[in-house]
């Protein structure tokens, strides 16, 4: 029975196997390795393309992921194809894309190529294909179809009104941000009644169950009020959404808690900040970028320090320097009068991306790596450092003796030469005794008293 049993689980795992196997070999039947041809032909049609090398591990992390990027869109009918170019055999199209790190993700579009810098996953990346390949601009010809819109994007914006140069602002800033948001344009009476408008032309973004009217005068280009307003007002903050946001030139007012830990004090921060979020959307939506970030890692990273958790830090992701409280927040009023005491100045900044906060950094991130090296494996980080060391041990104690054999060699050529010398006088000393009387035995000069003495 036993026996039986265990051939049963092991056919049963080699049944797994293969219908892996075989799921595996689907997936990547969807997704075409491209050549030099594709230069070419690539223009008829809509691509999705990695650009990878094979000995890039991130890479091959992205590989399952986007094998089921091309089956899912592939199965939903998408006309977008999805490729991939290994970027070190064929370097120079990848060049001639701008591909200057690995893996690269574009979406190339006739003569466009809209790079994607999302998160990578599928769902994220499909719905980058999407929103790219379609229109620049979409018409809402209808209510029904804005509430649609409203329901399925957290963030868009909408141009209202008909041609003058805003919208033409408008066409442009859609052509150069579309790789983050959705552009929408609609008539007056397509938008809700509660949407308040004091004159027309308007550009307008939905987020956060409400709307946001851009104003020349008090925002700026079109374009800079875009890329600023393009993120719902709190976020589950990260790394790479910590970069984004670096564009924005807001200010991000971050609790720092532990998501599994339940205690009061860890969900009163996170709670109070979402209060200022919404509560007080209207006084900072301009200036404040607000979330939560689940433990300190990143930020001890980022800061070069040590943060307690949970606490508040507020980041000026555009430049590095941060603000630390400078009093404890029991409620959302603590953290209201903190934010303005920052915007007054009455706080100061720490950090910066000064020379000498640049030189910090280095030095920071480099100890850093080799604690982190050594605490995950300290056989390797004894290789990686040992090995280096004495080698190098090993060639200084090479130049050493290097050194002390040529000063020995060069004393005793000193030696040889001056013994030469001596020889060479006893030599010329003796062909003169030979030239004068043929003696053989040298003539010593007698002292200058016994000479006079034999004059006498």
């Amino acid at each position: 029975m036993e026996r039986a049993a265990g051939r049963r689980s092991r056919a049963a795992l080699g049944l797994c196997a293969a219908v892996m196997l075989l799921d595996l070999a689907v997936c990547k039947g969807f997704v075409e390795d491209l050549d030099d041809s594709f230069k070419d032909n690539r223009k008829d049609d809509i691509w999705l393309v990695d650009f990878y090398a094979p000995w890039c591990g991130h890479c091959k992390k992205l590989e399952p992921v986007w094998n089921e990027v091309g089956l899912e869109m592939k199965s939903i009918g998408s006309p977008v194809k999805v490729g991939k170019m290994d970027a070190t055999s064929y370097s120079s199209i990848a060049s001639e894309f701008g591909v200057r790190g690995y893996p690269t993700i574009k979406l190339l579009k006739g003569d466009l190529a809209y790079n994607y810098r999302g998160p990578r996953t599928k769902d994220d990346i499909i719905e980058f294909a999407h929103r790219v390949s379609g229109a620049l601009i979409r018409p809402l010809p209808s209510q029904q179809m804005f509430d649609h819109v409203r329901k399925r994007h957290r963030v868009f914006f909408v141009y209202i009104g008909g041609e003058s140069p805003l919208k033409e602002k408008y066409i442009d800033a859609a052509s150069e941000l579309i790789v983050y948001t959705y552009f929408f344009s609609a008539s007056e009476d397509v938008v809700p009644e509660y949407v308040i408008l004091k004159e027309m032309p308007a550009v307008l973004v939905f987020k956060d169950e409400t709307y946001f009217v851009y104003d020349e005068y008090e925002d700026g280009d079109l374009s800079s009020w875009i890329s600023r307003e393009r993120f719902q007002n709190y976020l589950t903050m990260d790394g790479f959404l910590l970069y984004e946001l670096g564009d924005t030139g807001k200010l991000v007012a971050i609790a720092v808690i532990d998501e599994k830990n339940t205690s009061l004090e860890h969900t009163r921060l996170k709670s109070i900040i979402q209060e200022v979020a919404k509560d007080y959307r209207d006084h900072f939506h301009r200036d404040f970028q607000f979330g939560h970030m689940d433990g300190n890692d990143y930020l001890n990273t980022l800061l070069m320090d040590e943060l307690a958790v949970p606490t508040v830090v507020v980041l000026n992701t555009s430049n590095q320097q941060y603000f630390l409280l400078d009093r404890r927040i029991k409620e959302a009023s603590d953290m209201v009068q903190f934010i303005n005491s920052i915007l007054d100045g009455t706080v100061q900044a720490q950090g910066g991306d000064s020379i000498l906060q640049r030189l910090k950094r280095i030095i920071f991130d480099a100890k850093s790596t080799i604690v982190s090296i050594f605490k995950s494996s300290p056989l390797m980080g004894c290789f990686l450092f040992g090995l280096p060391l004495g080698v190098i041990s090993i060639m200084c104690y090479g130049i050493y003796t290097a050194d002390t054999d040529g000063g020995y060699i060069e004393e005793r050529y000193e030696v040889s030469k001056s013994e030469m010398e001596s020889q060479e006088q006893i030599e010329e000393s003796r062909e003169q005794e030979s030239g004068s009387g043929g003696s053989l035995v040298p003539t010593v000069q007698e002292p200058k008293d016994v000479l006079e003495k034999k004059k006498d």
